[in-house]
């Protein structure tokens, strides 16, 4: 059963559905010359014509980053007692500087429109295949899937509409300003959203805070691992050493290698404008943790004592922290920040979905079907990479009913396959900037390899129940997947390097493009000074939640 909602919360959520249909609309409009009713070229379609400011990249890149998803499993996470969780957001951050420090400039050089014609340019078309279907697959069977049912599910629980109804509903809204208006309608819905979603959160936090008595009160009715970001070595799903070592070789290859992300800064007008967009994010990045996570411990500090004021559903005896953030919607919020609130998790919905569309277009566009077809016009890439989203939108929808006939679990363990090919190809990414005699065999290598293993260790997770408890191979299975993250980067590297050096140096005339040199970088002072300030911003947060 949907909330109750009053004639002020309805009104909040229609006016943000207009607000973002007048947004695209206007995009549309702009990109269409007064007699022709498409773009001027692939690079108007995909890349938003490469004059995006770094206002506009850094509010993007947040909010395709958060989805609903997102903003419900890390509140979850908060009541459960896994305040830990926040480390992701935080180092992420972190990530977002090597991002626009190291990688940004070797992208913006090489001209690239995607990740995987920057692999061919640095090593050869095999790298490049590999990475393009290996994104596209995972991008439908996960993130389109997976987002589609999470906004179907975000109608039914808090709209009272039905599932398939919503889920449609949220596709042909978003599908539709992807399609027609390309990345620039993509991200300037999403620099809307960001305040939307961003405004909605920060409500409830301050609501919820002045309930709990402030951070001082909210501290005496939770125990201190509510409010640590720490966790001993011997944690079995979140040691400090796998927080620090294993979850930046995650956050290197999803935010500086995948395309869902990195298509922003490839679309920036200048090196100054990416840069700064992505210390722009890392700011940003730093909000997750007071406005997802922490409204799930205050929460659980509501949800305890003699004068608890909410509560959590319960199946089988057990209380669902998940719905953390709709029971605090549902059950403390007044009139009108309700509708807020719902309004922030549509515009996190819609930021990723839309995102994602345009992004896995681009990828079969330029990757696949452009390698295919190597003269087609401008125009019929821009008819290719819209018909593909609609193919994209189908295939999603399609997919969404095996959700229901894979168990949960195993569902979860199938998305977890990317932690595990995440590896192999930060390892080639990131070495193959600094070491010029990594060729394209040690590049091939590497990847093939890390993806066996990959599957080895998701097949034996799956069974471990099953494996002897003394044995060799469910003690692989058994390894924390932070630590095993860390180990396959390691095996890929040296792999990578080993081939490389075993094997004839590639005669590649674009090495130059795609490679270190002492002025590939440029600097800027502002840029120093704000990259420092993140830095100690950081520091403080992980001294204060200690």
């Amino acid at each position: 059963m949907g909330f109750k909602l009053d004639t002020l919360d309805i009104g909040i959520i229609i006016g943000y559905f207009l607000l973002i249909l007048f947004i695209a609309y206007k995009v549309v409009r702009k990109n269409k010359s007064a007699k022709e009713a498409s773009f001027k070229n692939s690079e108007d379609y995909f890349l938003g014509g490469r004059d995006l400011s770094w206002f506009v990249i850094g509010a993007s890149l947040f909010a395709s980053n958060i989805g609903s998803e997102h903003m419900v499993g890390l509140a979850g996470q908060g009541a459960s007692g896994d305040f830990v969780a926040a480390q992701f957001e935080i180092l992420a951050a972190l990530i977002l500087l090597i991002l626009g420090w190291l990688f940004v400039p070797f992208y913006l050089k090489s001209g690239v429109f995607t990740m995987p014609e920057f692999l061919e340019l640095r090593y050869n078309p095999a790298a490049r295949g590999y990475l393009s279907w290996v994104s596209i697959i995972a991008y439908v069977l996960t993130k389109i899937s997976v987002t589609i049912a999470a906004g179907g599910i975000v109608f039914t629980a808090l709209l009272g509409i039905d599932f398939w109804t919503g889920a449609i509903l949220i596709v042909l809204i978003t599908g539709a300003y992807t399609v027609l208006g390309g990345l620039k309608a993509v991200v300037y819905t999403d620099l809307i959203q960001m305040f939307i979603l961003v405004g909605g959160s920060l409500a409830l936090t301050f609501y919820g805070l002045d309930h709990v008595g402030g951070m001082d009160g909210l501290a005496q009715k939770t125990e201190a691992s509510y409010l640590s970001l720490w966790r001993p070595l011997s944690d079995p799903e979140f040691p400090w050493t796998g927080i620090l070592f294993g979850a930046p070789i995650l956050g290197v290859w999803y935010w500086c290698t995948d395309q869902f992300i990195v298509q922003r800064v490839l679309a920036a007008k200048d090196l100054e404008n990416a840069r700064k967009g992505t210390i722009f994010a890392g700011y940003l990045k730093m909000l997750p943790l007071f406005i997802f996570v922490l409204p799930g411990v205050i929460a659980y500090a509501l949800s305890t004592g003699p004068d608890a004021i909410i509560s959590f559903p319960m199946i089988d005896g057990k209380e669902q922290y998940d719905a953390a953030l709709p029971v605090l919607v549902m059950q403390l919020l007044p009139s009108g920040l309700k509708g807020l609130v719902i309004a922030g998790l549509l515009a996190a919905l819609m930021s990723s979905l839309s995102s994602v569309f345009n992004s896995c277009s681009s990828l079969f566009t330029i990757d696949i079907y452009k390698k295919y077809d190597p003269h087609c016009s401008e125009k019929k890439l821009v008819v290719v990479g819209q018909l593909a989203t609609v193919v994209l939108v189908v295939l999603g929808l399609a997919w969404i009913p095996m959700l229901n006939i894979i168990e949960g679990g195993l569902f979860q363990k199938l998305q977890s396959i990317q932690a595990y090919i995440a590896p192999p190809i930060a390892a080639v990414f990131l070495l193959g900037l600094f070491m010029k005699r990594i060729n394209s065999a040690g590049a091939m290598s590497a990847l093939i390899t890390g993806a066996v293993i990959g599957v080895i260790r998701l097949i034996l997770e799956l069974n471990k129940s099953s494996l002897d408890a003394h044995g060799v191979l469910h003690f692989v299975a058994d390894i924390n997947f932070l630590h095993f993250a860390l180990i396959l980067f390691v095996l890929c590297s040296m792999i990578l390097i080993s081939v490389s050096l075993m094997t004839k140096s590639d005669e590649n005339p674009n090495l130059h493009l795609v490679t270190y040199a002492p002025s590939s970088l440029g600097y800027k002072r502002v840029n120093a000074f704000l990259t420092a300030g993140l830095l100690i911003l950081v520091a403080v947060i992980w001294i204060v939640f200690r």
